[in-house]
């Protein structure tokens, strides 16, 4: 079985959380909610890659903070390490490139949503402190 690292930007604004729509057609997650972040990049950092994919998915500079929270996952004989990292904005002038939306939100609206199965677990921890 393969392994792969990824990442999630935890970025909160008061009682808010920034969550994004997936809307591209490029896999199951199509139409679903997610933190924003993504897949580790040889030789990348686990910040760095929080920081690109902040740059690639909303056009925006993120600012890594601390590990907040580490899963497993497996999707598609893939062994993922999920890496969540509170994380702050330097802007929010939001370029959308894989998502239809993004913004922030209270945990009980987020927990709501029709989240990818990974960031439900965060949701979860974020709410009860707890996966």
């Amino acid at each position: 079985m393969n392994e792969r690292i990824t990442t999630a930007g935890i970025v909160r604004k008061g009682d808010l959380y920034l969550v994004g729509k997936r809307a591209t057609a490029e896999s199951v997650n199509d139409g679903k909610w997610e933190f924003i972040g993504g897949k580790n990049r040889y030789g990348e950092s686990e910040e760095e890659t929080l920081v690109r994919e902040f740059r690639e998915e909303l056009g925006v500079t993120v600012r890594p903070q601390k590990l907040v929270l580490q899963l497993d996952f497996v999707n598609n004989d893939t062994l993922y390490h999920l890496k969540a990292y509170s994380a702050e904005l330097e802007s929010e002038d939001f370029s959308l490139s894989v998502h239809s939306e993004a913004g922030f939100k209270p945990l009980d609206e987020i927990a709501g949503l029709d989240m990818v199965e990974s960031d439900k677990k965060i949701v979860n921890f974020l709410i009860h402190g707890r996966l």
